[in-house]
């Protein structure tokens, strides 16, 4: 494990020259990797692995469209797709990919086969950091790990594909065998991660929940939505209202920020967008600072693990969630944005 220094601050990080793949698949080569749960990031972390050669297989409830999904992937019933609780007994590495609500609901399955030497794996840290509430209590004798890929299964799996790596954190909750720190580096690695960070699981899921609530979703349809509205009440089409608000930020800024950072984006942009930007970030930094540190202090109580432990878990959820996806997705924004999509030159071509 390496330390980088970051602005001052010394971190510990694995890269996949000092833990290439071939020890990976040397620490793992008689494990079983038993991925439960097939939805969000079971088909990205299962399919890596497989394609790297780690002996991966599925658990999922069998006449579900996750179990339809895994076979038409490649993951063959009775040999690598087994129904819940067979692939738990199989597994010497559970890799718990279920959504947290129904990580409580199966806790009592899934802890009955935790046999000594196992790994139970997670790649979000909201069922430990929160026991209290999720009641998930692991048994001393096993290893307890997080590798969390720092964006969805489905980015995690396209950059795969395409040679690249995901970023991920890991940590380690605790070590009966001595061998969880080869378990979670070698995995991260398998799961095709472009680096490792070190973390703790109470760290891992406070960023988790403020970043998903602040800027990496809820922060950022909120800003959207404002200027969008900003702009279509004095008098600008939703068309240019769109472009100036969301298109023009996702399809030409992003990408070279991605590439460069934003300080190179602000060196590299017009005279008028620079000084306009400038003179205006600290602005917006000032008035939303004292709204991320009320979402901080929520995430830190325990409010949001509550909220979403007991509204995620009722039967009319989904009815509800539906409810609330609608509204965005019939907003005159997304509208405008769907339209525009679609007259991009790659969706025009052969029409």
């Amino acid at each position: 494990m390496a330390k980088l220094n970051f602005g001052g601050t010394e971190e510990n990080v694995v890269t996949r020259e000092e833990f290439p793949l071939a020890k990976a698949q040397e620490v793992l080569k008689n494990e079983t990797v038993a991925v439960i749960g097939y939805g969000v990031q079971g088909p990205g972390q299962a399919l890596n692995q497989k394609e790297n050669g780690i002996n991966v297989i599925v658990g999922q409830r069998k006449n579900s469209k996750s179990w339809d999904k895994a076979v038409a992937d490649g993951f063959v019933p009775g040999e690598t797709l087994f129904e819940i609780e067979a692939a738990l007994e199989k597994g010497t590495i559970i890799c718990y990919l279920l959504s947290d609500a129904a990580q409580i609901a199966m806790w009592p399955t899934v802890k009955k086969h935790l046999t000594p030497g196992k790994a139970l794996y997670f790649s979000h840290g909201f069922g430990i950091t929160y026991k209290e509430q999720t009641g998930i209590i692991p048994p001393a004798d096993v290893d307890v790990i997080l590798l969390a890929p720092k964006g969805s299964g489905t980015s995690l799996r396209r950059m795969f594909l395409q040679g690249r790596g995901l970023n991920s954190s890991f940590a380690i909750f605790q070590d009966a065998t001595g061998k969880a720190y080869d378990r979670v580096i070698a995995l991260g690695i398998a799961v095709g991660s472009g680096y490792l960070f070190e973390t703790d699981f109470k760290k891992e899921v406070y960023s988790d929940l403020t970043g998903e609530r602040g800027t990496l979703m809820g922060a950022i349809q909120g800003i959207f939505a404002a200027q969008y509205e900003v702009l279509r009440k004095n008098g600008h089409s939703p068309s240019e209202s769109f472009n100036e608000t969301v298109e023009e930020l996702t399809q030409s800024l992003m990408p070279l920020v991605a590439e460069n950072g934003m300080d190179w984006m602000y060196a590299n942009c017009s005279t008028t967008a620079q000084r306009g930007a400038l003179d205006w970030w600290k602005k917006f930094r000032d008035v939303t600072l004292p709204v991320f540190s009320d979402l901080y202090n929520s995430v830190a109580t325990g409010a949001e693990a509550a909220r979403s432990i007991d509204l995620n878990s009722k039967d009319d959820y989904r009815a509800k969630l539906e409810l609330e996806l609608a509204e965005l997705h019939n907003s005159e924004m997304w509208q405008a944005g769907r339209t525009v999509r679609s007259l991009r030159p790659e969706n025009q071509a052969g029409k």
